[in-house]
């Protein structure tokens, strides 16, 4: 797999980059969620996420948005919703036909996250001056992070599965 990674050239040294970056922003959203103590997990907080962004979605919608089977949502909203995170609207023209959207406390989470995470980054960025282009960018949050390149990732990966080296 990572033969077909690492090709060479700017477009697939900015994919390698990306990927890295994606790594790293999964690590802070976790890392921001456990700092503030919500007992919410990284697929909830997606869930959450794509609420905020979109509206209010009916179950279905939302399991196609997210990839997911329709119980799933049914059984994370269930979890949302006794957390006062989520709550579950009745379409008025249809009583059966439900839309799951963010409470106040939802939206505030949501705002939060979002606030520590920008805040995060600016933080990661800021020593490397207002002249910084994107790559760079990139790679210099990854560097900041201590987050492995994508080529390391990867032969870290195909080392991962042996026991007793160390």
């Amino acid at each position: 797999m990572a033969e077909t990674i690492n090709r060479g050239g700017a477009v697939d040294a900015l994919v390698d980059d990306l990927l890295a970056l994606s790594r790293v922003l999964v690590g802070l959203t976790a890392r921001t969620l456990a700092a503030l103590d919500t007992d919410v997990t990284l697929p909830q907080y997606r869930m959450l996420v794509v609420l905020a962004g979109r509206g209010p979605q009916r179950p279905v919608d939302l399991a196609t948005e997210l990839g997911l089977h329709p119980s799933t949502i049914t059984r994370t909203s269930d979890r949302l919703v006794r957390r006062d995170l989520v709550q579950r609207h009745h379409a008025e023209h249809d009583r059966r036909t439900i839309r799951l959207g963010l409470t106040d406390a939802g939206k505030e989470l949501i705002g939060e996250v979002m606030r520590r995470r920008a805040a995060e980054l600016r933080e990661l960025i800021e020593p490397y001056g207002p002249d910084l282009d994107l790559p760079r960018a990139v790679r210099a949050v990854v560097s900041a992070t201590g987050e492995p390149s994508e080529a390391e990732w990867w032969r870290r990966w195909s080392e991962s599965a042996r026991l007793g080296s160390a």
